[in-house]
């Protein structure tokens, strides 16, 4: 629109009822969601930009695509934007993506979620898992001081998928065997008691030493003080490692200690409402798929405690990592 047709338009905005500007302002909301996700993208993208190809440092301005900054490589002679090669990569909408990421912080199913932000079921689940790739990784570094760590056990679930390796059962079934079992998700949760949290699925049944040292030890402080339950897995791996450990005896009725010499009691209970407060949010789901348990594990380390509130910060996660 040229410049004089716009301000005639402009000038008679004051005349519109409220239901015409209501309608304009429906126009345009996309339109402003969309700029402020291009702005987003452009503050966040990072100084050192590479070729996704052959990561090449060397590049140019190449235009403009689908409302992104287009570059070239020198070297391979690739287009490529800030998003390629990212799970965001090729997604369209971008003008609904912040009203969709509200849906996330709001814990919303998928079906409500694609109510509210208007498109198809099918496309909110997609959104779904593209942008909780990413934000799950946003952890910390590393966890100190007292760490406190424990597993938890879901019932496995193959939900969605058409070829199953054992026989069906019904939605809310339980496992064949009593105890633990291979029919079990184990989850570890590590969380230290400046709220620092950490999991992982480690596999199937009960937990063992080799999965503490793979999914663990990378993330403890060599300095920090383990403290888990009576679990002997736990107690081999400390002793593998010359990581400081302490224990309590739930089975005994032991849950809280009070040791010399070190400073705040020795319990679990900080991973155990974790642990309990998971479990109640992820009810709403009605049943989740195994393999995409670490994405919700991800959400709800985003969503716990109110640590990523807006729409705009939870976009900035999935971003920044991406350019990290």
């Amino acid at each position: 629109m040229k410049a004089p047709r716009f301000t005639n338009w402009f000038a008679n905005l004051r005349l519109l009822n409220q239901p015409q500007r209501l309608q304009v302002l429906d126009a345009l909301h996309p339109a402003a969601g969309l700029d402020q996700v291009i702005a987003l993208i452009g503050q966040i993208r990072a100084a050192t930009r590479q070729c996704p190809q052959c990561a090449s440092p060397h590049w140019h301005r190449h235009g403009h695509a689908n409302d992104l900054q287009r570059f070239r490589c020198c070297d391979c002679g690739r287009t490529f934007n800030d998003l390629s090669g990212t799970p965001l990569a090729r997604l369209r909408l971008r003008g609904k993506w912040l009203d969709y990421l509200n849906t996330l912080l709001d814990s919303t199913t998928v079906r409500r979620a694609a109510t509210r932000v208007g498109v198809h079921r099918n496309t909110a689940f997609r959104w779904r898992h593209r942008f909780l790739h990413w934000v799950k990784l946003d952890r910390p570094a590393q966890l100190g001081g007292i760490v406190e760590a424990d597993e938890m056990f879901l019932l496995e679930s193959q939900k969605g998928s058409r070829k199953l390796d054992r026989p069906p059962r019904k939605r809310g079934g339980a496992a064949s065997k009593r105890g633990i079992s291979n029919d079990l998700d184990c989850i570890l949760v590590a969380r230290d008691r400046h709220g620092g949290t950490i999991d992982a699925v480690v596999g199937r049944g009960a937990l063992k030493a080799v999965q503490l040292e793979q999914h663990l030890l990378p993330k403890l402080h060599r300095e920090a003080l383990l403290v888990t339950d009576s679990n002997a897995a736990y107690r081999a791996f400390a002793r593998r490692h010359g990581v400081a450990h302490q224990s309590v005896n739930l089975r005994a009725g032991v849950r809280v200690r009070v040791r010399p010499g070190i400073e705040g009691a020795i319990h679990v209970q900080n991973v155990n409402a974790y642990h309990s407060r998971f479990r109640g949010w992820l009810a709403r789901f009605n049943g989740v798929a195994s393999r995409y348990l670490p994405n919700y594990l991800g959400w709800r380390w985003a969503v716990d405690g109110g640590r990523i509130s807006t729409a705009e910060q939870l976009l900035r996660a999935a971003v920044s990592l991406i350019h990290r």
